[in-house]
């Protein structure tokens, strides 16, 4: 089954943009990301929506972050996204008749809830402020200096 890494693009997007002194374009980040125009274009209106990211048009325009990356959380952008499935894995039946598969349903419609909490409350906690210092960090260990261009995605 393929795993939705909507978030984890649009988490990679926003960094690459923090990074920049002016707007991106969407063909900048579409090669950044390995994908079309198009997609960016579609995921960062949605984000726009919500006040995380600005466009301005003609030359020079482009897409810039519009939010204080200390004030929004994983979370944040997970609910932007329009909160996509969390867990790949499910009931094989919804409204079972059989009174084992009814038990099954109920025992894992609970571990199902418990794990969705706790992985929603963990990303409430990490701002995107956070990920640009371990970002930052790793650019240091590193010895290098951030190049959107040059980026391997």
């Amino acid at each position: 089954m393929k795993r939705d890494s909507r978030l984890s693009g649009v988490l990679h997007v926003l960094l690459h943009m923090a990074e920049q002194d002016g707007p991106v374009t969407s063909e900048v980040l579409a090669r950044a990301m390995a994908t079309n125009p198009v997609v960016i274009r579609r995921v960062m209106a949605g984000l726009r929506d919500q006040g995380y990211v600005r466009s301005e048009k003609g030359h020079g325009g482009g897409w810039t972050i519009a939010c204080d990356l200390s004030k929004v959380t994983l979370r944040d952008i997970y609910d932007a996204l329009g909160s996509p499935s969390l867990l790949a894995i499910g009931n094989r039946t919804e409204a079972p008749g059989c009174l084992v598969e009814q038990v099954v349903n109920a025992a894992l419609d609970q571990a199902f809830a418990d794990a969705e909490a706790l992985l929603l409350a963990r990303l409430g906690e990490v701002t995107l402020a956070g990920l640009s210092a371990g970002f930052h960090a790793r650019l240091v260990a590193r010895g290098g200096r951030h190049d959107l261009e040059a980026s391997h995605g």
